[in-house]
């Protein structure tokens, strides 16, 4: 267990940010820590694994490779997954379950490659001592990954369990919320630092859930991600009570009062009450200041300029963000509208609208402030009349997004933006 081949899958766009991430949890570098396509690789210890499960912010899971190499058929993976040496890893007491995915592979059935893996594993376990564990594909103990490219094979074995943004305090959500993950990674894109030469407070003024408030105030505060949840290497052989122990000890020690505050508000008091109650089990209440109010109306929260983050509303929660001085049948009819478009749609006309309105208002009243807005619609700036100064290709599930940067920078802003480049000015991906 000393030298781990590891494999950290994440979203599209966030494997540079999680590398960062890994070096500062681990400390490895060079070629011991790889930027992959969907995910980093390392050779790292068991403590490493540990470690990684419970600060990573970005990671999707924690997974240890255990066999690699080429196959054309399921005969192969058969073979493949005989020669792994799954008694040190889990018992026959235990359930297991084989979970697949691919990328271009031959095969005609990826479930009956599965099944071949998980005949082999089970006649591994009667070969050497006379039962086999039993397959539970709801709640197994031990979870096995098979994943197939045009030509090679890979199994690992997973000591995460259920998947890293599943943080444990999140009961209270609305519709769509953003995925622990993904918040994490829009702070990492950000370049916002609490911990920093230069501190500053962050808003979120369309914070829903508080999904995004939550996870700042818990970095400011030092507190892991994974501090509230159980893991699957809990249940696997290597396995040491007191060193996790220790482990979690020592990060909880660590815990401190946020050094910035953090702000967070709703047009819906519905889902401020969310976020107070999330961020009461997340451990973070005294760290954030949540409040009702329309996104159009809201004033800075403090006299610091700082930084704005949000997952700006967009298909149906257009009428909910910008919804003064409507009456209740154009709200409705609105959000009828807005139910019909979906969520993952670019904005509506009336979404430009509202974000036209949001532009003028931040220009009146944000100045000197940085706001990073994660959205689909690409044509975003232009509707905003707002020139971005960087744009981050970042992935929510299966919808492209582009994370925004805007700065409202006092004077001059309006004139910028009436008297744009005329090539439209440079772009910067990444």
């Amino acid at each position: 267990m000393n030298q781990l081949q590891l494999f950290l899958p994440c979203a599209a766009g966030v494997e540079g940010f999680l590398a960062d991430e890994v070096h500062g949890i681990t400390g490895l570098t060079g070629q011991d820590l790889l930027v992959g396509r969907g995910g980093v690789l390392l050779r790292a210890s068991w403590r490493d694994a540990l470690l990684l499960n419970l600060h990573s912010r970005l990671a999707q899971r924690v997974l240890v490779q255990l066999a690699h190499r080429p196959y054309r058929s399921e005969n192969d993976l058969y073979a493949l997954a005989s020669d792994v040496a799954w008694e040190i890893w889990f018992t026959t007491r235990q359930t297991f379950k084989v979970e697949v995915t691919a990328q271009h592979s031959p095969l005609t059935s990826l479930n009956f490659a599965g099944l071949r893996v998980k005949d082999a594993v089970a006649d591994r376990f009667r070969h050497k001592s006379g039962v086999r564990p039993d397959v539970n594909t709801q709640w197994p103990d031990v979870r096995i990954h098979l994943h197939l490219t045009t030509d090679e094979a890979t199994l690992y074995i997973d000591t995460s369990g259920e998947p890293l943004f599943k943080r444990g305090w999140r009961e209270d959500k609305g519709d769509a919320p953003l995925k622990e993950t993904l918040a994490a990674a829009m702070i990492a894109a950000s370049g916002w630092d609490p911990h920093g030469d230069d501190p500053r407070p962050l808003y979120d003024p369309c914070c829903g859930s508080g999904t995004i408030v939550v996870e700042a105030a818990q970095i400011a505060c030092r507190i892991p991600a994974g501090l509230q949840r159980r893991f699957a290497f809990e249940k696997l052989l290597p396995f040491q009570a007191h060193v996790w122990t220790a482990i979690k000890n020592e990060a909880a020690g660590a815990v401190q009062a946020s050094p910035v505050p953090i702000f967070g508000s709703d047009v819906a008091f519905r889902m401020v009450d969310f976020a107070q109650r999330n961020a009461e089990r997340a451990g973070v209440a005294q760290a954030v200041q949540l409040r009702g109010g329309d996104a159009l109306q809201r004033m800075p929260p403090c006299d610091q300029p700082g930084v704005m983050l949000l997952n700006p509303p967009y298909g149906e929660r257009i009428a909910a963000a910008g919804s003064a001085g409507r009456n209740a049948s154009e709200r409705a009819a609105d959000r009828a509208r807005g139910e019909a478009v979906g969520r993952e749609a670019a904005q509506t006309e009336d979404g430009g609208e509202f974000f036209s309105q949001l532009a003028a208002h931040w220009k009146k009243n944000y100045s000197g402030w940085t706001a990073w807005m994660l959205t689909p619609d690409l044509k975003l700036p232009g509707k905003m009349r707002l020139k971005e100064s960087r744009r981050v290709p970042m992935w929510n599930g299966p919808i492209e997004c582009r994370l925004f940067r805007f700065d409202m920078v006092k004077g001059a802003v309006r004139e910028r933006a009436a008297k744009p480049a005329p090539d439209g000015g440079p772009r910067h991906e990444g």
